[in-house]
């Protein structure tokens, strides 16, 4: 399985998967700052199959699929090793299933603005909204640009539009399109039940704007995870580790601090 993956640093394996359509720069630019002063972590940041620079195995054909893949390529590289998984929006979700099928070596957890219900219908979802707007902004940029940046964005300053170019719109034209359109389609959703529960330090980070997965239906997941740490940031949406960047980099602190604890 040709899954693109960059390792970073040395130490005990810290798994980062992406959202859907993205690559690993997302998880990258968000997490390295929380390692510039730290040592010992060994980041293994992965590009999905079909997206960034993974190739699209027609074999895969499903979630199921997809985590399958993930699974072996982790079994490869750190074998029967314990490590943490920290997922984004649908690595999130993927997050989730890693545990789900390794329990006995994950270690610690973060869920980032994770997707908890694949059907969008069955989400809790507050409704759209933009607290920030820089109207000068948006009209220098593209109409496309603008569009996608409206439609994403909470806080529109320039900043975030920076920040979302490069980790969210940019990355998203590498991903292949019928691939991707294939797995919505035969099967977004794990065919069985996400029942772990996992008494690790856990961090679950909302935005209390995010339209696109919510915040309250991860709220639910709390007593899954004994020893989590639940946030749901204002001023925050689907992109609050952008949007909110000084209170997400405090709060992975905070639960790199307790990782290293127990270790």
């Amino acid at each position: 399985m040709a899954i693109y993956h960059k390792i970073i640093g040395e130490g005990f394996p810290i798994v980062m998967v992406h959202g859907w359509t993205l690559d690993h720069q997302a998880m990258m630019h968000a997490m390295e700052p929380n390692f510039e002063n730290r040592t010992g972590w060994k980041r293994i940041y992965i590009d999905l199959p079909g997206m960034g620079k993974s190739e699209a195995k027609p074999s895969i054909k499903n979630s199921d699929d997809m985590l399958g893949a993930v699974l072996a390529l982790l079994d490869e590289l750190i074998p029967d090793q314990p490590f943490i998984v920290c997922g984004y929006s649908y690595g999130g979700y993927m997050a989730r299933g890693i545990v789900e099928a390794r329990q006995d070596r994950v270690r610690g957890l973060m869920l980032l603005a994770p997707m908890v219900i694949p059907d969008t219908d069955k989400r809790e979802l507050p409704q759209q909204i933009v607290l920030k707007k820089d109207p000068d902004l948006l009209s220098n940029l593209s109409s496309l640009e603008a569009e996608a940046f409206s439609a994403m964005g909470v806080v529109q300053g320039q900043r975030e539009w920076e920040r979302f170019r490069d980790d969210i719109l940019l990355p998203s034209t590498h991903t292949n399109e019928e691939f991707v359109n294939r797995i919505r389609e035969n099967g977004y959703g794990f065919t069985f039940e996400l029942s772990h529960t996992l008494d690790c330090p856990t961090l679950i980070l909302t935005g209390r704007q995010d339209h696109v997965v919510g915040y309250q239906d991860a709220w639910r997941l709390i007593e899954n995870y004994p020893r989590a740490t639940f946030a749901v940031l204002d001023m925050g949406g689907h992109n609050v580790q952008i949007e909110q960047e000084d209170l997400f980099d405090s709060l992975v602190q905070n639960w790199l601090d307790r990782l290293e604890k127990d270790r």
